[in-house]
């Protein structure tokens, strides 16, 4: 286990934790010390929301370390049955409990027996998996027990739907835009026809699930969670389901039209029609998204030779590239996800848009590259926003984690045609701000930032500059000041100069201008 005081993705149980409090009436109880029970402030924030169902910690202190964890854990999850009648408690492993060594499958069984809801412990591996992974596992657990009950109990309903329906599958909280994104996606598929049969797991009724086979299809909007779940659903019931993620004109261009091969699947059958999307494809392109006018727009030409680096979950890395570098006409130097179980596919699908690959869970490797890469914007999480304050380059937010000014109460989806709208003003307000912070110099202003030494991890320069040759960057635009040190120190290190004076600041830029 590395230790880091920054990470992309979480532990596992936060992940398990962020699916059970998506659903309604399920509650979630972690076996952890005093302070890991930080995930209600984290999602009450995040979400802005007033109803959601809290997590309990189960605390291990000085008398669980003393006398052992069964009982506590036990009345804990009987007083919770007592108090708020859940659907489900899912007891969370976490790293204190298997330090401890806690035999926590027998705490639930023994809990189970004099409990009226169900209770199950949360088969993730703590030291695996990250959060994502421990959610996709989680959500699949939780449909496969109470589909499996279900056929049991012969109360599953097998019979597909008279209208076309589909499943949208892995939208929770608190996520990336998850709320905005599901709406956009609900009007998306009502204006094709499909009717949404359930969204799992964010506001779904635990009894409800087992009409989940009744859909024709499920969507899986983002890959990292809810692919196990559709596999399962796949595999057990033979529903298919559709894992493009419909971001930008393209991307949502051809989600469209697997929609409609899947629609047609049944509609022949079912309804003695055949239905064709392209017309709503070209009205959508050309009147409601305003994404491919403005790519050919003098505005986003004015980007023609800008460089950018995206880092970030891999859904939303790999569609932002393909955004810019297809529809935009954008260079992509560098394109990196944290994901790391899922880097074979996010290779497949930035392979040839952008200059290098980077698949790290390490920020100042992410850090250290964009400083050397030196974009004109970058496009990532909060860790990346940071390293763009650190180094004077604009960042657009693209991905979790990120800060609270990131989830904004307004309507902001970045998936379908109001999603390509939000996403292309992004992309150029990231570009464009860039320059306005800095139009204070350009108009004659004062500027007290300090010259940027473009790199994070290595600390100052070995390179000392004189008083006056430090003073004399300050006298043109911050957005090219720290090029313009950096090639001042490349030069001087070529000339085996020691010391930086006003005369080699002179003579570095009478060399690059020749």
């Amino acid at each position: 286990m590395k230790l880091a005081y920054r990470m992309y993705a979480g532990p596992a149980h936060i992940g398990t934790l962020r699916v059970a409090s998506s659903f309604k009436n399920v509650h979630a109880i972690t076996h952890a010390p005093l302070g890991d029970d930080y995930f209600n402030v984290m999602r009450s924030t995040s979400e802005r929301e007033r109803d959601f169902t809290p997590v309990t910690a189960s605390v291990v202190d000085r008398h669980v370390l003393a006398r052992g964890s069964q009982e506590k854990v036990i009345n804990n999850i009987s007083r919770k049955d007592e108090e708020q009648h859940p659907d489900l408690i899912v007891l969370t492993p976490t790293c204190t409990s298997s330090i401890l060594q806690e035999d926590l499958q027998n705490f639930v069984d023994r809990a189970s027996l004099s409990s009226e809801s169900d209770v199950i412990l949360a088969d993730v591996n703590y030291h695996r998996v990250n959060e994502l992974q421990a959610a996709d596992r989680t959500l699949e657990q939780i449909i496969r027990f109470y589909l499996d009950r279900a056929r049991r109990q012969g109360t599953l309903d097998r019979s597909v739907a008279n209208a076309p329906s589909a499943n949208i599958i892995g939208i929770f909280t608190p996520g990336f835009h998850n709320q905005h994104d599901c709406r956009e996606l609900k009007r998306l598929l009502g204006e094709l026809g499909v009717a949404v049969n359930q969204v799992i797991p964010e506001g779904g009724y635990l009894k409800y699930l087992r009409d989940l086979p009744r859909a024709w299809f499920n969507i899986v909007p983002y890959r990292e969670v809810g692919l196990m779940t559709a596999t399962l659903l796949e595999k057990e019931y033979g529903m298919p389901y559709i894992s493009i993620t419909p971001m930008g004109i393209s991307n949502t261009a051809d989600f469209i039209a697997q929609v409609g091969k899947l629609v047609n699947v049944w509609a022949y059958a079912l309804l003695e029609k055949r239905l064709n999307y392209k017309l709503y494809v070209d009205n959508q392109t050309k009147f409601v998204s305003q994404a491919a006018w403005f790519s050919k727009s003098i505005d986003c030409q004015n980007l023609a030779g800008k460089e950018a680096a995206i880092f970030g979950d891999a859904t939303h890395a790999a569609s932002i590239t393909k955004i810019l570098v297809k529809e935009m006409g954008i260079r992509v130097s560098c394109s990196g996800t944290y994901c790391k179980h899922d880097a074979e596919r996010f290779n497949e699908q930035v392979q040839g848009l952008c200059g290098e690959v980077v698949v790290t869970e390490d920020h100042t490797e992410v850090g250290d590259t964009t400083a050397r890469i030196e974009p004109s914007a970058i496009f990532g999480t909060q860790m990346e926003r940071h390293i763009g304050k650190r180094i004077d380059i604009p960042c657009g937010v693209i991905s979790s984690p990120v800060h609270i000014q990131n989830s904004p109460p307004g309507y902001r989806p970045f998936l379908g045609y109001e999603g390509t709208n939000q996403v292309a003003d992004l992309i150029y307000n990231s570009f464009h701000l860039g320059m306005e912070d800095h139009s204070s110099d350009v108009f004659g202003g004062h500027d007290t930032r300090g010259i940027s030494t473009k790199s994070l991890s290595t600390g100052r320069s070995d390179i000392n500059w004189t008083p006056e040759a430090e003073s004399e960057p300050n006298r043109i635009p911050g957005f090219v000041r720290g090029k313009i040190k950096k090639n001042t120190e490349v030069s001087a290190k070529q000339n085996n100069i020691p010391e930086i004076t006003i005369d080699a600041t002179y003579a570095a830029k009478e060399k690059s201008s020749s």
